[in-house]
């Protein structure tokens, strides 16, 4: 194992410690317990939101708190849910009056550990939401979730969901907004190489050489399958294509096509597997209207890509366009 690190048990911390002093004009980095909040803390009078779950998929969450979308993000250990202790005092500076939603991919301890918090925070008098995320379209069900997987599609329901919470939306009104963009995003992923985690010290599991694995989780949980390495082109198409017939593209349909890179793949392999999605979709007379390209939800080091379209309407794209000010986004 060549990493970039020095203990294996203090990667979070350090990591925590160096993003908060590279990004002091944006966030505000907490310990005992790890969380993440925005510079300045808690907006008076706006929904705050909050999101987290397991370290190793920088830039999510922490890398997406700031003005137009989170309030604070709770980075767990290496792929392992954070505590309820930690997502507790996260909700408790993200409440500015108005309530706070929780945006939670959908595995187990997640899923559990924030409900935990929620219960503890409601009975502190703040009124608290919760969307899960479940757009991996891979399987059904995994060693980490009962139902579909929560993967980079949580990107566009923080963005668009914090934009809602911005322009000042009441917190029923946000958590709408966020189950409606979970309801109408779908993502694919493949794997060409494993990660390896800190502390483990080996790769998460074996893909040889001349095989890649189509519907890879984020934790390098198993896909639909393992087949021979294939062209760029065609692997494109095998994760195009159960997205858009499970989103039920139709012909005159809007989207945002977003593609992501799992953090060992360069942006040049990126672009190549954009054209082709690009293209898979206008060949169905679906019209893309809004892309986003890079490594935005990653998984360590592995070599990799997810192609993840979400559907949109007039208020889906404007409150996408909106302004952000994160470490990761901003226009």
């Amino acid at each position: 194992m060549k990493k970039l690190i020095n203990d294996p048990r203090s990667v979070v911390a350090e990591t925590l410690e160096g993003f908060g002093a590279a990004h002091a004009d944006v966030v505000e980095v907490h310990s005992e317990p790890d969380f993440v909040t925005r510079a300045g803390g808690a907006v008076q009078g706006k929904v705050g939101l909050v999101s987290g779950g397991g370290s190793g998929h920088e830039p999510l969450h922490a890398g997406f708190v700031g003005v137009g979308m989170l309030d604070a993000a709770v980075p767990g250990p290496v792929f392992t849910s954070p505590t309820p202790d930690q997502v507790l005092p996260a909700i408790q500076a993200a409440d500015g009056g108005k309530g706070v939603l929780l945006i939670v991919k959908n595995y187990t301890g997640d899923v559990l550990n924030f409900e935990t918090a929620a219960e503890l925070a409601d009975a502190e008098g703040v009124d608290v939401r919760t969307v899960v995320t479940n757009d991996d379209v891979a399987v059904q069900d995994s060693l980490y979730t009962a139902g579909r997987r929560g993967v980079a599609g949580t990107v566009c329901v923080e963005k668009i969901a914090g934009a809602a919470a911005e322009r000042g939306d009441d917190l029923d009104s946000v958590a709408a907004v966020a189950q409606r963009v979970n309801d109408n995003v779908r993502s694919m992923g493949v794997a060409l190489t494993a990660c390896t985690v800190p502390h483990a010290g080996k790769p998460s599991f074996d893909l040889p050489e001349d095989e890649i694995e189509i519907g890879i989780g984020i934790h390098g949980e198993p896909g639909r399958r393992r087949i021979p390495l294939a062209s760029a082109d065609e692997i494109t198409e095998m994760l195009v294509t159960p997205v858009a017939d499970d989103l039920g593209l139709a012909q005159g349909d809007r989207v945002l096509l977003f593609v992501n890179g799992m953090g060992g793949t360069p942006s040049s392999e990126l672009y190549v597997v954009y054209r082709r999605a690009r293209a898979l979709l206008e060949e169905r007379g679906v019209e893309v209207t809004r892309s986003l390209v890079g490594n935005y939800v990653t998984s360590l080091e592995m070599q990799g890509a997810s192609v993840s379209v979400l559907r949109l309407d007039d208020e889906l794209t404007e409150l996408w366009d909106a302004p952000v000010h994160t470490t990761a986004l901003r226009w």
